[in-house]
């Protein structure tokens, strides 16, 4: 059976509940050898919530100061040091994973496996391509450690409820010293994180400017929902890049996901796919979103979106 390693995501010194998505992926592949790795300069938290997550077996602890800013050039090295023991290296397919999963398949020489939809055998697995619009089944040669993401749109949070064991780990002796952390700027927000939050708000270019996304500020904290943007709204500066969803922004999954504005590119599309109820407020009855939405409604969004609040 092959034993799984996931590269935990932490947001500050808490667990991302991307992680949880990793252990249900990794659970398809290995049900009772699961451990994940937790990289920090504070590890208490996060430990502690990832060893309650049903189906992990052990959670290692790399606490050190480097470790406090997830540089992925420093994390990587320790991380290979640690998949020596194990099958497979997986991590989230997100601006986190992305960053650091291909430096450990490529200290590892090996090629990595992106966006994991679902797990077809020990070594075979599906993948989203052409923007979601076809499904490939990519097999790993065998003696090869499997490098991998997962697409979390994809899977289901792990539910807690275990008890895994903690265990701490020294951190490499020698890590790389060309990088190191200056600092990072944030817009900062009490709203949720747009990769989790259950549920999405996203405005496009018929919001009409970047004042006017004061509305769906609005109406996201009233829901306490997260807050997306179509391509054309963030390139034509209304909100930060940040905020894009779609195939070259964040692929997301909540349970409701509302779109103001949005005409229905299929880039917007395929980042919106797995979410469990669209709705869509367009002017146009002909947009694209439409055909895809479970609830729909032709409207004025700036005459829309005060009745919604209005109701709730």
């Amino acid at each position: 059976m092959s034993k799984v390693l996931i590269i935990a995501e932490l947001t500050g010194t808490a667990l991302n509940p991307s992680t949880a998505k990793c252990v249900t992926c990794a659970q398809a592949l290995s049900p009772e050898s699961v451990d994940i790795a937790v990289f920090s300069d504070q590890c208490g938290d996060a430990a502690t919530t990832a060893a309650g997550i049903t189906g992990v077996n052990k959670v290692l602890t790399i606490e050190a100061e480097v470790n406090g800013h997830p540089l992925a050039a420093v994390l990587a090295p320790q991380a290979v040091e640690l998949a020596a023991d194990y099958d497979c290296v997986f991590g989230p397919s997100t601006t986190f994973g992305k960053d650091i999963m291909p430096r450990i398949a490529a200290l590892l020489g090996v090629g990595q496996v992106s966006d994991i939809m679902s797990v077809e055998s020990p070594r075979s697995f599906t993948r989203p391509v052409y923007a979601g619009n076809a499904v490939l089944t990519v097999e790993v040669p065998d003696g090869k450690t499997i490098v991998a993401t997962v697409r979390t749109a994809s899977w289901k949070d792990a539910p807690a409820g275990g008890s895994a064991t903690i265990e701490s780990v020294p951190p490499a002796a020698d890590l790389p010293a060309h990088t190191r952390f200056v600092e990072m700027t944030s817009e900062g927000s009490e709203r949720p994180d747009l990769q989790t939050a259950k549920k999405v708000i996203s405005g496009g270019r018929g919001v009409g400017g970047a004042e006017n996304f004061e509305l769906i500020y609005k109406l996201a904290d009233i829901l306490g929902a997260g807050v997306g943007a179509s391509r054309a709204a963030v390139d034509a500066g209304y909100v930060a890049n940040d905020m894009q969803v779609g195939q070259t922004g964040k692929i997301i999954a909540p349970d409701l996901y509302i779109a103001f504005g949005i005409s229905g590119a299929i880039q917007h599309l395929t980042g919106i796919k797995d979410a469990g109820t669209i709705v869509a407020v367009n002017k146009d009855p002909e947009a694209p979103i439409f055909e895809i939405a479970d609830i729909g409604l032709v409207g004025d969004l700036f005459e829309v979106i005060p009745e919604l609040e209005s109701k709730l």
